[in-house]
């Protein structure tokens, strides 16, 4: 019988110390689920970095484009509608560079507020076919990079106004980046003659990047790689860029990492240039890549025109 008492007793301490571990694995879990950041979901990866640089660790920030990817057709998948139902506020850039409004969709479907980081850009207008539109790929002049920033700065203390004075130090020296960033851009591109500042690429994300720096633009696809305004290459409008090229004198055009470069290949062979390299255009580099940040991505995209160019 005492024997018997004794394992008796020694299953009930092992029962119990097994509930006491589920107990408290729970509680960690809990714990956990608890202290989880609250997170900030952004369309594409260069608003992914700004907002990065710009909340620090209040925040985890969540992109909803990979690198590469293309925003104009974009469409969005179930995954995504989870990351906006479970992010504090929603960023898009606006101009509608999402295609067909997708980032307000996502966020108005969720219930979340959203910044548009390009409200307060004075827009270029396009004109393809006879159609006007706003250029949406704003964020390739420095300058308006900082109103991207300061929209964001705004739009994220308005939902954490504790954390205000934080965001604005961050912004500060950010801030300074960017125009480290712009007058660092104006030396390279002086090596360039100015007659030979002549950009071909595949669509029109470089209009302001060519109105800020001086350079001349051209872009057979229009200012949307998708089905939308401007989109499609015509026989009559291949010939036409053919001989532009041609006729300007151009020394290279230019592939971009998130459009297929079949055709730009096609119109270098068809003109006679060389592909003077990759750039950077509606999307930043992969983690790990020298264009995996906005200033490494602008940085490389320099480096590549004036190497081809020069």
């Amino acid at each position: 019988m005492a024997v018997l008492r004794k394992i008796l007793l020694i299953g009930l301490a092992l029962i119990a110390f097994a509930n006491s571990s589920v107990l408290q694995s729970d509680a960690s879990a809990l714990q956990i689920k608890t202290t989880e950041k609250p997170s900030i979901l952004c369309s594409t990866t260069q608003l992914a970095d700004f907002t990065r640089n710009i909340v620090g660790d209040s925040f985890e920030v969540k992109c909803v484009l990979a690198p590469g990817a293309d925003p104009h057709t974009y469409m969005p998948t179930p995954r995504d509608a989870q990351m906006a139902v479970r992010a504090t506020l929603c960023i898009q850039n606006g101009l509608n560079l999402e295609g067909k409004n997708w980032m307000a969709t996502l966020a108005g479907d969720a219930g979340k507020p959203i910044i548009t980081a390009a409200d307060g850009v004075k827009p270029l207008i396009l004109e393809t076919d006879g159609k006007k539109t706003l250029d949406p790929h704003a964020w390739f002049s420095p300058e308006n990079a900082a109103i991207y920033v300061r929209n964001i700065v705004s739009g994220v203390a308005s939902a954490n106004p504790s954390i205000k004075w934080e965001l604005e130090a961050r912004a500060k020296l950010y801030l300074a980046q960017l125009r480290t960033l712009d007058s660092w851009i104006r030396q390279m591109v002086h090596m360039i003659p100015l007659q030979q500042r002549i950009l071909v690429t595949s669509h029109d994300a470089f209009n302001y990047f060519a109105q800020e720096f001086d350079f001349k633009n051209q872009a057979p696809l229009g200012w949307s790689t998708g089905s939308e305004i401007g989109a499609g290459m015509t026989p009559s409008r291949f010939k036409a860029v053919v001989d532009s090229i041609k006729s300007l004198g151009v020394k290279a055009v230019f592939v971009e990492s998130s459009v297929n470069p079949k055709l730009i290949r096609e119109l270098a062979r068809e003109a006679g240039v060389r592909i003077g390299g990759e750039l950077y255009s509606d999307s930043m580099g992969a983690e790990g890549s020298a264009g995996e940040t906005y200033i490494g991505m602008m940085r490389e995209n320099v480096l590549t025109i004036v190497g081809a160019l020069k």
